[in-house]
């Protein structure tokens, strides 16, 4: 088995879309013309949003993630060599900072913002072995 795209149910698909084309420089694999369902390129997994309806329609019950709560417990890691600039290029676009780029004791460069919907999001300098 292997992970073949992450969903974020969001409420404004196209919005969304285009925030995390601005914040973090990924590029829309694509957009269904609804503006229900969207996808993003982040290598060999998608990145995909949602409407929030279609949870819904799915038959789902989910707590979805609003700016002004706490985060769900969950995070989209995006893996860069330059934490640092991500940070700053996500934060002028509109990204909420939460923690400032840290080296963790196992030597990852680490820091958090969040999304337009308040989706947690970590960037992160890969991990070597």
């Amino acid at each position: 088995m292997k992970l073949g795209y992450v969903i974020l149910y969001v409420a404004n698909v196209p919005a969304s879309v285009d925030f995390y084309e601005k914040a973090f420089g990924l590029q829309r694999r694509f957009l269904h013309e609804s503006g229900q369902y969207a996808e993003l390129e982040t290598g060999a997994t998608a990145l995909a949003f949602a409407a929030e309806e279609m949870a819904k329609d799915n038959g789902l019950t989910v707590r979805f993630n609003r700016p002004r709560e706490d985060a769900a417990a969950v995070e989209v890691a995006l893996v860069t060599p330059d934490v640092e600039a991500a940070y700053e290029r996500a934060v002028k676009a509109g990204a909420r900072a939460e923690q400032p780029p840290k080296q963790k004791p196992w030597g990852q460069t680490v820091a958090y913002v969040r999304d337009l919907d308040g989706v947690l999001v970590e960037l992160c300098t890969p991990i070597t072995a």
